[in-house]
């Protein structure tokens, strides 16, 4: 376990980023009060020019880090994506039955974030907010297929496989493995935009949990 969670490093693909905000308390204070502000004002709003009046910083200096908002929203992806990965890999790695690790990670990747006091300057749970409603615009666009040779989406991917693995030493010959992966993962996010926002098309609500609706999903697909 000790050796696996070494190489379990929240970690960025360096290409996302000019300077790496984490080597410094002005990079982490561009990525603590970005996620508040995009929470606060929502991506489409969201400039460099505002960020720097909330850190008090002049806007050039937010420049030497990320060439644009569209990487800075890469990377708070990418940060969230391999986060997320950490908890998967910690809560399932002693989990040997098959049936129930899958149901763990299930659980893992479509639950509602918690604040995670690991990282005082990034809080996980507006980041996940953020996620829910502006994620996707950081792949839809033009640029996604340059972006994606590039390796921006490098660890979305590495965690859609981790599923896909799962589903694969539960029912091996099932032909469908990475549709459903990506199908849990991606569609655990629309339940929640749905149950925050169009609640009158969506069963989760009132205890029917995005969680309760995959792992059953799951289970009856791969019976």
């Amino acid at each position: 376990m000790k050796n696996l969670l070494s190489i379990l490093k929240i970690t960025v693909p360096d290409k996302i980023f000019i300077k790496d905000p984490e080597t410094s308390n002005l990079g982490k204070k561009i990525i603590e009060n970005s996620i508040l502000l995009i929470d606060e004002i929502g991506f489409e709003n969201f400039t460099f020019k505002k960020l720097g009046t909330k850190i008090q910083s002049n806007e050039s200096s937010i420049y030497r880090y990320f060439e644009s908002k569209h990487k800075l929203l890469l990377y708070l992806s990418s940060w969230y994506w391999a986060w997320l990965e950490y908890q998967l890999v910690i809560e399932t790695f002693s989990i040997s039955d098959n049936e129930l690790k899958l149901e763990k990670a299930i659980e893992v990747i479509t639950r509602t974030v918690s604040l995670d006091s690991n990282y005082s300057h990034i809080n996980e749970a507006i980041l996940y907010k953020i996620i829910v409603n502006e994620s996707s615009k950081s792949f839809l666009t033009k640029e996604v297929d340059t972006d994606n040779k590039e390796g921006y989406f490098e660890v979305y991917k590495r965690l859609i496989t981790r599923i896909k693995e799962m589903i694969l030493a539960l029912k091996p010959d099932y032909e469908f493995a990475l549709s459903l992966s990506s199908t849990i993962l991606e569609g655990g996010l629309h339940q929640h935009f749905l149950k925050e926002h169009f609640p009158s098309i969506t069963n989760s609500k009132k205890g029917a949990t995005p969680t309760r609706f995959f792992t059953q999903l799951v289970k009856n697909t791969l019976k």
